[in-house]
């Protein structure tokens, strides 16, 4: 059906056009040809800040009353940072109406100033039409792969989806408005070496939606409580003097006519000012009758006013003005301080957001300009200067330095720079001013999607969390039943209103779950964030937790034990008509079409020597055995040892090779012609990590593609407890299996494609950062580093954090157990009975002792106690270089 002028693009409901190409391709038109409108989905992804949500029960309330308004597919709100990640249908409804259902729950909320995730224009169901999935490419939805660190990317051509507008003459260019010349600015430099005043940055309006961090923090809570409590701590102390329980104790008589009254009124501003934030969360949970820590609260202070008051107007008994004054005091500053450890708990996210600096030096074709960071894209050029960040994923176009990446991957050590390698965006530059190519815009940028992955992991729940959650809302309900039993029992066995009231109000009051919901998420915001800064990215909350368990881990051996860069170490001709660089020549042929570390190697040396590289024709991979095609009308093939066994293809008697050296086989025409040996060295720090798991009493295991002496090699020397070698790719998936029937709990580590399977089907799979995007992909925690002790950190790191989970547990529903029962006075007759102020303390004390504790989690790294003290990066100094080691053992590769 040809498209009309009545279908233009047009905007719906006022938001973003869509383009004649979109409606076309991917929507429907009814029988006259006319668009659908009603059944057409813009399905958008905003953050959304919450504020006033003073306790872990607000988030159920909230998601709950969002996923309600109609075009909302999914919402998902997380306490530490206070961000409400919502999808939704942009046709049916505005990011106004989800602040409208936020707000109607008496929250305050705003939309953070960032653009939205792409829009996925997506056409009506149809129930027997098969789903058409999109390359990543044209799929506008698709999350980019994570760029990993120390891994250069290729560029790609972009195929234009329409043909190219032909180009007027260009005018003289101009500097953008947004845009100040570089030579401006620096007019007022004094001469020092130009360096960016961080402190003055203002990274609030960073325009990456990815980091969902923009605006938000607790610090007008934190303001709030902390006004609140001062107040309230002035009017406590005359209400506390003016009190006949405190004068009786004292033995003083200050009462004075007309002073109950003033009493009263000083309660009162108490009351309805300093417990206004738990009096409107009383009323939300009773309105949406979701049971909270505001239930139980508010219930208590408003029981003690409304009987205080009571008395005052004549009720006979003593009233509770004093109990409720510092109540309401104790219940702000334990506010107070929770907010300020929360606070501290999102802040590793925060420093992470932060790394991104909001400027970059935009090198032009007449001058260099200072732009926003976010309006750069790839293939733009930006200048780095000593001690700035570096702003923009990229790769060196000229001149070198040492860079500081220690708080994007761990790595405490400067590592040099030069042209050609990768750089971070966030990274601190050295002494050296370099040049680089942007390679990745700010928003597809690797601290991006570090940023992405920490908040996707913050935002999933796992068992104990759910299982901690779970107990938490049992504990409300055996709150409100304990208490309203303290009050019936003793009530009922002659005691007077007050002491019944009293009692069941400190019942109330102490047995408040915020510690027991807060132990979990705490703990979550912290190592998730703190990870991160560490080189161990989770995408896998599951994964991590599970970490604790493992009992043996499945390591692959290139590029994880050893370094993956092989070196050719021998070149053999087994032809008297060809000689070593015409077998390499020819080989070269072949392993120009491939990743692998071996193909790398060879390259490398034919580029030595300087030779020349043939084309090819009928490329062919032989899966685990080697590749095929043919070469100046010449059939290669560049085989493993197992593929002449295979063929019955005999090794000649002089074939030569040490157990350290990989080997691959020249064929030309079914003849062989010759073989190439390569080394690889093993890293250094693969036996110190065996060793530490050793000591941990757990398992390792090789797992490789290279000939049985290898592993047998590889493994001895580092002391691994076993090997499997001439493994193929789905052989390493069945024995992961094996290993698992057996009862073993398996991680498997690995960097390349042909471990993806393995890493999936692993009861915990760890991609080293080094490797493929397959391998990252199908693993559910990846190590930046490529270091097999980072390996063995994230093991420790994963059972201290589950320590830490623990320790809040134990510590949260223990306190409850031993609290209640002297809150509801089962020693009153022994004289231990407690006061609802002294359960306030209690209560408040919990739950602060629950977010010290999170905060306490450190990542202890496993390091040699004997290693040299590292070199410090100073702005104007050049790091030392590391000093050269002596010679590692050198092993083949698969």
């Amino acid at each position: 059906m040809p498209v009309t002028k009545r279908m233009k693009c047009r905007k719906i409901r006022g938001r973003i056009p869509l383009s004649l190409h979109q409606l076309q391709m991917q929507t429907n038109f009814d029988g006259a040809g006319i668009l659908n409108i009603k059944e057409l989905k813009i399905m958008k992804t905003s953050n959304i800040n919450v504020h006033d949500m003073l306790s872990v029960w607000s988030v159920e309330e909230v998601e709950k009353h969002i996923g309600e308004v109609p075009g909302v597919e999914s919402v998902t709100l997380n306490y530490a940072t206070g961000t409400a990640t919502v999808r939704y249908d942009e046709t049916r409804l505005e990011v106004a109406d989800i602040k409208s259902a936020v707000r109607q729950k008496s929250y305050e909320s705003f939309k953070p100033e960032d653009p939205a995730k792409p829009l996925v224009v997506e056409p009506p169901e149809e129930k027997d039409k098969p789903e058409t999935k999109l390359p990543p490419d044209e799929n506008p939805d698709a999350t980019p792969p994570l760029p990993l660190a120390g891994k250069p990317t290729e560029d790609k051509a972009e195929t234009p989806a329409t043909p190219p507008i032909e180009k007027q003459p260009e005018e003289k260019a101009e500097t953008p408005p947004d845009v100040k010349p570089q030579e401006e600015k620096d007019k007022t430099d004094t001469g020092k070496p130009a360096t960016m005043d961080h402190s003055k940055m203002d990274h609030s309006k960073h325009g990456n939606a990815p980091m969902g961090m923009e605006g938000h923090d607790h610090n007008m809570m934190i303001a709030d409580f902390k006004k609140r409590f001062y107040v309230v701590l002035i009017l406590t102390i005359p209400i506390m003097l003016l009190s006949m329980m405190i004068q009786k104790f004292l033995g003083v008589d200050w009462q004075f006519t007309g002073s109950q009254y003033i009493l009263f009124a000083l309660s009162s501003v108490v009351f309805f000012y300093g417990g206004w934030p738990f009096l409107k969360g009383f009323v939300n949970e009773v309105k949406t009758k979701s049971p909270g820590m505001m239930i139980l609260i508010g219930f208590a202070i408003t029981v003690a006013y409304i009987y205080s008051v009571a008395i005052v107007f004549g009720l006979q008994g003593m009233d509770f003005f004093w109990e409720l004054s510092t109540l309401i005091l104790i219940m702000l500053l334990g506010h107070w301080i929770e907010m300020k450890s929360i606070a501290g708990a999102s802040r590793e996210l925060e420093l992470l957001v932060k790394l991104m600096p909001s400027d970059a030096h935009m090198v032009m074709p007449d001058m260099v300009h200072d732009v926003k960071t976010e309006t750069l894209k790839e293939n733009d050029i930006i200048l780095v200067k000593p001690g700035e960040k570096v702003a923009a994923d990229g790769i060196i176009l000229e001149g070198e330095s040492y860079l500081n990446e220690s708080m994007l991957t761990g790595e405490s050590k400067p590592v040099k720079k030069i042209k050609g390698e990768k750089v971070i965006a966030g990274a601190i530059n050295g002494n050296g001013s370099i040049k680089v190519t942007v390679s990745h815009a700010a928003k597809d940028s690797y601290l991006s999607q570090v940023i992405k992955l920490v908040e996707d992991a913050q935002k999933s729940k796992s068992k104990t969390q759910l299982l901690a959650d779970t107990a938490a809302k049992w504990l409300t309900v055996i709150a409100i039943v304990a208490g309203i039993s303290t009050f019936l029992f003793w009530y009922l066995t002659g005691q007077s209103l007050a002491f019944a009231m009293e009692r069941m109000v400190t019942v109330i009051v102490i047995c408040c779950p915020h510690a027991l919901g807060l132990a979990v998420p705490l703990v979550v915001a912290k190592s998730t964030a703190l990870s991160a800064k560490n080189g161990l990215l989770i995408k896998n909350r599951t994964a991590f937790e599970n970490a604790r368990k493992i009992t043996t881990i499945v390591f692959d051996k290139t590029g994880t034990l050893t370094v993956g860069k092989f070196e050719v170490s021998k070149i053999v001709s087994l032809k008297k008509e060809l000689n070593e660089n015409e077998i390499i020549r020819l080989a070269s042929a072949l392993e120009q079409k491939s990743e692998h570390p071996i193909a790398t190697g060879i390259l490398q040396k034919v580029k030595d020597l300087k030779l020349a590289i043939p084309a090819t024709e009928n490329f062919n991979a032989i899966t685990g055995k080697g590749v095929e095609a043919t070469v100046e009308g010449k059939k290669i093939l560049v085989v493993s040892p197992g593929y002449l066994k295979e063929n019955n293809m005999a090794v000649p008697g002089d074939f030569k090779a040490n157990d350290t050296e990989t080997v691959v086989f020249v064929i030309i025409n079914n003849d062989l012609a010759g073989y190439i040996a390569l080394s690889d060295e093993i890293r250094p720090e693969s036996a110190e990590a065996i060793k530490t798991l050793k000591q941990n009493k757990i398992k390792s295991i090789l797992l490789t593609g290279d000939n049985n002496k290898v592993a047998k090699s590889v493994s001895e020397t580092i002391g691994m407890d076993s090997f499997f070698g001439e493994v193929l790719p789905h052989q390493k998936l069945e024995k992961i299996k094996e290993l698992q029937s057996k009862g073993e709990f398996v991680a498997m580590t690995g960097d390349g494609v042909n471990d993806a399977p393995a890493l999936a089907i692993a009861d915990v799979g760890i991609a080293v950062g080094s490797g493929s995007d397959i391998a990252a992909e199908t693993a559910g925690i990846i190590l930046v580093n490529s270091n097999p002790k980072d390996v063995v950190n994230l093991i420790l790191f994963g059972k201290a954090t589950y320590r830490k989970m623990i320790q809040n547990l134990i510590w949260a529903t223990g306190y409850n157990v031993v609290a209640l029962p002297l809150a509801a006075g089962v020693l009153y007759k022994q004289g231990i009975l407690l006061s609802p102020a002294i359960a306030a303390v209690f209560m408040a004390l919990s739950t602060v002792v629950v977010a010290i504790n999170a905060s306490m989690l450190k990542v202890k790294k496993n390091t040699n106690a004997k290693s040299k003290e590292e070199p410090k990066l100073e702005a104007n100094a050049e790091p030392k270089p590391e000093t050269k080691e002596e010679p590692k053992p050198k092993v083949n590769d698969e």
